[in-house]
């Protein structure tokens, strides 16, 4: 018999008391799994869609604040600027406001188009008719596949910030393009559709616009840029904050809450509580077996060798609870992955980097949690072992 064979029979001489440990390290991965892996995909997709030589431009007071359109023109001229285009949150829904809401932007289609021509793929005959078409949209493939909606078809998309003169929410617009990312995991959540046909038809905000989107002609020249924008629009009653576009967006994700803190706060809550049971459980078993333990010292086991195997038990359970919970998280995600709200956050998969993280993690729980009975074990003498009732 092998000293595994010893380890694996003594963690499991007490079957009840080893599931529930099990379960309970378990759920801690799990969460951890699921948590982590979020926050990973929302970085991706923060990241995915911004590039090095584009700046947004956003109201200094909260990116919330509309900035005047007046200032487009203003930020074209300044030197380094190569080019600039406009966007407005809509607040998008489909019929149902608390089951349909995704991602909507009022935008110049033509300045746009050029500007975000590597992120937003649409054929020729797409983009020209987007561009000509009033009331166009280009909708995202994981949007169109959602509702089945086709090119050429006239949808009613509704707001929950702006409002018609008549009181109602929702402007028909026509589908001119299903539009898909630079990469396959490039969330296509999204629409986009001409800002003068809103700007025409809404009772407030007329003139005013969301952000605006900065290309520079080299990357290098951002903080001189940035400054100059800033500069030109200081003590104005529209004063402005430029940052580069990675920036802008995962503020924009933190909108909803700093997710790193949360992560950090429940995995080191739910790890804490997981230390002190597994560790107070293994030294009461530890407890149990003294008098073994003496036996398998006058038997000949060295005391290293029996703080391998005290050891050993601690690190295969909580190898065994982490691996259940990440393989089931992984599971989770790949069946979230597959549904259409789920592609705002790109590509929910577990990445490589959270499974090792997962592991090396367990790993340290088991050496922590095992190490005060391992050295217990260590420190005893046989005489003491045999005569402890």
């Amino acid at each position: 018999m092998t000293d595994f064979d010893l380890v694996r029979k003594n963690l499991f001489r007490k079957p009840l008391r080893t599931i529930l440990l099990t379960v309970s390290i378990f759920m801690a991965f799990l969460i951890f799994g699921m948590l982590t892996s979020l926050n990973v995909a929302l970085n991706r997709a923060s990241e995915s869609g911004s590039s090095a030589e584009r700046l947004v431009v956003s109201n200094k007071i909260n990116f919330t604040q509309p900035l005047p359109i007046a200032y487009v023109n203003r930020i074209a001229a300044i030197p380094g600027v190569t080019g600039v285009t406009h966007s407005s949150w809509f607040g998008a829904y489909y019929q149902d406001q608390r089951n349909s809401r995704f991602v909507g932007f009022a935008v110049d289609p033509a300045t746009y188009m050029t500007l975000y021509a590597n992120d937003i793929r649409l054929t020729d005959a797409e983009r020209k008719a987007f561009i000509a078409e009033r009331t166009g949209v280009i909708v995202g493939k994981s949007i169109a596949d959602q509702y089945g909606w086709t090119v050429g078809q006239t949808v009613p998309i509704s707001s929950n910030i702006y409002v018609k003169p008549d009181g109602r929410r929702s402007w028909d617009m026509k589908i001119t393009g299903i539009f898909t990312g630079a990469k396959p995991t490039d969330s296509t959540a999204a629409l986009y559709f001409h800002y003068d046909y809103l700007n025409e038809t809404n009772t407030f905000g007329r003139d005013q616009i969301g952000n605006v989107a900065v290309r520079t002609a080299s990357s290098d020249l951002n903080n001189q840029v940035a400054k100059a924008i800033d500069a030109a629009f200081a003590n104005s009653p529209y004063e402005t904050s430029t940052v580069d576009e990675k920036t802008f967006a995962q503020a924009f994700l933190k909108q909803a809450g700093d997710l790193n803190f949360i992560v950090t706060m429940v995995v080191s809550a739910a790890f804490a509580a997981i230390l002190m049971i597994v560790s107070t459980t293994l030294v009461s078993a530890m407890r149990e077996r003294t008098k073994e333990i003496g036996v398998m010292k006058t038997l000949g086991f060295s005391s290293p060798r029996v703080l391998r195997m005290v050891l050993g038990e601690a690190l295969l359970l909580s190898t065994m609870g982490a691996v259940l919970g990440l393989v089931v998280s992984a599971f989770i995600l790949a069946g979230l992955s597959k549904s259409p709200a789920a592609s705002t956050f790109g590509d929910l998969s577990m990445a490589p980097v959270v499974a090792v993280s997962g592991l090396l993690l367990a790993i340290t729980l088991g050496l922590v949690t095992g190490a005060i009975p391992a050295a217990s074990a260590l420190r005893m003498s046989i005489v003491d072992a045999l005569n402890r009732r």
